[in-house]
């Protein structure tokens, strides 16, 4: 089979089937040509917005963009303050810290900036406030107005506020960066808002700086790879793999990461759990100061934090999830279609991600629960076809608060109603949730025999990227033989392996294939060499010593019958 052929079964399985279709796909459009009604954000809110910040700069007013402690809520902080900073020194950004303070506004902290600066009169909220009507009329009541800019699900009413930049259909930093664009291009008061640069873009237009930031948000935040969200990840790499920005050059260093060829792996698994870490476990402004700051030493130092921060933060997830799953295992009888465990143990930081290893594993969605005195916080997370913020509100009379998406929502809960919550979300799960959701399954593009592979298919392949939600790196699947295999990692956890194709036993050394097949070590009990077997899996690059060679993924591996 030819490579475009493969390529046109491969678009096709995405939906993809006119010609306008995968033109649009292959060349996704420039950010720098989104309006508003692309983003699914109402333009008159964002006129509304606009004018307000305009009154502010040209009143000398002070104003705070006030943030979240995640990489899309640091993202967006950064793109939104580095671009009012150029225009008036007015403006400070604002991270609340996980644990005192919690997610989105709080009232204590809305006073608190107001008495530490009474001149403050504007609240520009980013990822969060869709859902903080009370906090948003406590605030208006100090005399700060507030701007809304998010992208969760709506709750019960819109905020009664100056402007509500909302959708769901981007991240927050893609709402901060289309905002902060319109805020550049605006006149107010007859004088231009100037079509400013970042502190840190490095003379690149008003327009495509921050891309980088906005792929950072995009991926980190799972959006779904396709769309608008498509050209803000691929637009965005470009920009990241070119950044100026000596913050990110330093968690680069740090990681290890070969800036050039920084993908959504890299950003997905190296570069946002490392902005993510501090929220976690200290205090997220620690992040948003190495994405700002212009001082090399300064940004080693704090990467060099972010990445011991990050370690130990994946050992306590680690215990955590060690803990969580014995909670599982107790369960009598048959496992529920909804997992909720908790307990007075878990750091509020990491259950998120708890709940995100027990979905992995159990394919089920899962709340973890870090439990308090007297109040409890909550993360959940979700699989395809089960909105889990939706079923969540529909319990909303035992909930303090809730917030999040159709896959990750978040809450607050008396300690108290724990055990009743659970028994009533473990019924809406029963009644909801169809035991064929529950199958885990791998899509398996098309089959491809080992001596089609090549450096050309893989080539086209990448006309494809990026991969991640919505746009599922390719998997193949075809018949193999084994040539040689042994262990790797920590425990012994991933298996190594050679393989040759299935219709050439004899085959020399040069038409074998590396493969890896990660935490999946236990099949190498299975194992003999020349035995023939199935396997799904993934093509990939490997590079050394000025060489590149093809690798696979292995995503599953059966005994041939």
């Amino acid at each position: 089979m030819r490579s475009e052929e493969i390529i046109k079964i491969l678009l096709k399985n995405r939906g993809l089937k006119t010609k306008k279709e995968i033109e649009e796909f292959l060349n996704p459009k420039n950010p720098a040509n989104f309006t508003a009604r692309d983003l699914g954000i109402d333009e008159k809110e964002v006129k509304k917005a606009v004018k307000r910040v305009g009154e502010a700069i040209k009143n000398g007013e002070a104003m705070v963009v006030y943030g979240d402690y995640d990489a899309d809520g640091i993202c967006a902080t950064a793109i939104l303050w580095e671009t009012l900073y150029q225009l008036t020194k007015n403006v400070l950004p604002y991270i609340p810290e996980r644990v005192s303070e919690g997610y989105g506004l709080n009232r204590d902290s809305i006073s608190k900036l107001k008495t530490q600066n009474p001149k403050l009169r504007l609240l520009i909220t980013v990822d969060h406030g869709i859902t903080a009507n009370e906090k948003i009329q406590f605030a208006k009541e100090l005399g700060v107005d507030v701007i809304v800019c998010d992208h969760h699900q709506l709750g019960r009413e819109k905020p009664d506020c100056t402007a509500v930049v909302h959708t769901e259909e981007v991240c927050a930093a893609a709402i901060a960066w289309f905002l902060s664009n319109k805020i550049q291009e605006t006149k107010s008061g007859g004088q231009l808002i100037t079509s400013c640069q970042s502190p840190v873009a490095n003379h690149q237009s008003p327009v495509t700086n921050h891309l980088d930031l906005v792929a950072i948000a995009t991926i980190a935040d799972l959006e779904p790879l396709i769309g608008v969200n498509r050209s803000f990840a691929k637009y965005g790499l470009q920009a990241l793999r070119k950044t100026k920005r000596c913050g990110l050059q330093s968690i680069f260093k740090e990681a290890g990461i070969n800036q050039e060829e920084i993908g959504t792996y890299e950003v997905g698994f190296i570069i946002a759990p490392r902005l993510n870490a501090m929220g976690r476990m200290e205090h997220a402004l620690e992040s948003l100061r190495l994405l700002c700051t212009k001082d090399y030493a300064r940004a080693d130092s704090l990467a060099a934090k972010l990445g011991l921060t990050n370690k130990e933060r994946q050992l306590l997830t680690e215990e955590t999830v060690k803990q969580a799953r014995l909670l599982v295992a107790g369960i009598e009888g048959e496992l529920p279609k909804f997992l909720v465990v908790d307990s007075d143990q878990y750091e509020e930081g990491i259950i998120g991600l708890v709940a995100g290893k027990l979905v992995e594993e159990f394919h089920r969605p899962a709340v973890v629960i870090a439990k308090g005195k007297i109040y409890s916080k909550a993360s959940a997370r979700s699989i395809n076809g089960f909105n889990i913020i939706e079923a969540i509100r529909m319990h909303q009379g035992l909930l303090l608060d809730a917030g999040g998406h159709p896959m990750a929502a978040g809450f607050t809960i008396e300690t108290t109603k724990i055990e009743e919550f659970k028994k009533r979300l473990t019924q809406t799960a029963e009644e909801q949730i169809s035991s064929e959701l529950l199958e885990k399954t791998l899509k398996i593009d098309l089959e491809l025999p080992m001596e089609e592979i090549s450096l050309e298919l893989y080539d086209k392949i990448q006309a494809i990227t990026p991969f991640g939600l919505g746009n599922p790196e390719p998997v193949f699947c075809t018949k193999a033989i084994v040539k040689d295999f042994r262990l790797v990692g920590t425990e012994g956890k991933h298996l190594k392996l050679t393989l040759a194709a299935a219709t050439n036993h004899q085959s020399p050394v040069t038409n074998r294939y590396p493969a890896i097949a990660f935490n999946q070590g236990k099949l190498a009990e299975q194992l003999k060499i020349d035995q023939e077997v199935e396997i799904a899996y993934t093509i990939g690059l490997n590079k050394w010593n000025n060489q590149e060679n093809l690798d696979l993924k292995i995503k599953d591996l059966k005994i041939a019958n």
